[in-house]
């Protein structure tokens, strides 16, 4: 009998989120209604500690009109990494800065602290960090830099709901947060964004560029963006809330499985959490140490054909080297996000998996590994 196929993600949408959002289609008051109001609120209070938070239509949305509305001064410079979706620097393009790319630490793949202090200049306003694949940064370091050079720090937090350092959650570290309810990740809204902030201020420029610059109607207050949540969407990611926690617990729990399965598996690194740190295991990111892309991407092969198993690339080109942001970063060399990208694989890890998927996980891994691919 063949092997059904398992997905590297499973977005889960059920009958609760389908009757929520139907309600509000009868209720014809579809976009930025009360349902977005009651899911900035709930979010708040569940997710980061009671910061204000800002409702969008997108993940990018949320970091480009954050950076808007943080007011960058000309020629500012934010340092960003390159090993993430292209989305953090467009973000910081699209406001009018400079993105400056510096180096990850290849064993957790987020911002090193000592790349971050080699690319100050004194045109630097902010860093952004980007809690990569489920793992929060080094906020402790980071903090202590921005502290000592007078920087802002931003925080990519699109895939990391519920993540946390010693129980203080991403999202609340920072000058301002952002966050994605794209359909794979940890939670949805079938998309949109979100930006969580300290500073009542803040926010309120970010609810004005977000509503085509005004809180009234037709006063105009500034230049703004039709960036607007729907209702529909709140209403289904106040559903998706209240279930995020458990799902949470189950790919923790599945990632836990695979750690075990694949400890000792010659040539496999496995995921690496500081002590401290709550991983939320958007990707089970494994590296083949030593490997190149090519090989690494017939590995992805053999995984999908022969073993039914999808996997998932994220980034097979860094960021400083696409042709639509290289010319901000002329010559740079960042080793650490180069191997990164030459080794990495990402192995399903959502909540929709079986005993017998992880097990077919490890056994493939194993068989991989041993082969060479």
């Amino acid at each position: 009998m063949e092997r059904s196929f398992i997905p590297a993600a499973k977005p889960i949408i059920g009958p609760e989120e389908r009757e929520a959002a139907g309600a509000v289609i009868d209720s014809g008051m579809v976009v930025q209604g009360p349902q977005v109001a009651a899911f900035e609120e709930e979010f708040s209070s569940t997710m980061v500690a009671g910061a204000h938070c800002v409702a969008v239509n997108s993940g990018t949305s949320a970091q480009h009109v954050a950076t808007l509305a943080a007011g960058l001064p000309e020629g500012a410079e934010v340092i960003v990494p390159s090993f993430t979706f292209a989305a953090t620097a467009n973000s910081v393009a699209a406001a009018g800065a400079t993105p400056v790319f510096a180096d990850i630490d290849p064993v957790t793949f987020t911002l090193d602290p000592a790349g971050v202090e080699a690319a100050i200049t004194e045109r630097t306003a902010a860093i952004e960090v980007v809690h990569l694949y489920g793992l929060p940064a080094d906020m402790p370091a980071i903090l202590g830099i921005a502290e000592r050079h007078g920087l802002a720090v931003y925080e990519d937090c699109a895939q990391a709901h519920g993540a946390a350092i010693d129980g203080a959650p991403v999202g609340a570290f920072g000058a301002w947060g952002s966050f994605s309810f794209y359909p794979t990740k940890n939670m949805t809204t079938l998309e949109g964004g979100l930006i969580s902030t300290r500073d009542a201020d803040l926010a309120r420029a970010c609810r004005l560029i977000r509503n085509q610059g005004m809180e009234k109607q037709y006063a105009n207050e500034v230049i703004g963006l039709n960036n607007r949540m729907t209702d529909v969407s709140a209403a289904v990611g106040r559903v998706q809330l209240r279930k995020v926690g458990g799902w949470t617990e189950r790919r923790r729990a599945n990632a836990a499985t695979l750690d075990a399965g694949l400890a000792g598996v010659s040539g496999v690194v496995t995921p690496h959490v500081p002590d401290g740190y709550r991983h939320v295991y958007h990707q089970y990111t494994i590296r083949f140490e030593g490997i190149e892309g090519a090989a690494r991407d017939e590995i992805a092969r053999v995984l999908r054909e022969e073993w039914r198993i999808g996997t998932g690339v994220y980034y097979p080109i860094p960021n400083h080297r696409l042709p639509s942001l290289e010319r901000f970063a002329p010559g740079l060399e960042l080793p650490g996000t180069e191997r990164a990208a030459r080794e990495c694989l990402s192995l399903p890890v959502h909540p929709s998996l079986a005993p017998e998927d992880l097990d077919r996980i490890i056994e493939a891994i194993g068989a991989v590994a041993k082969a060479g691919a």
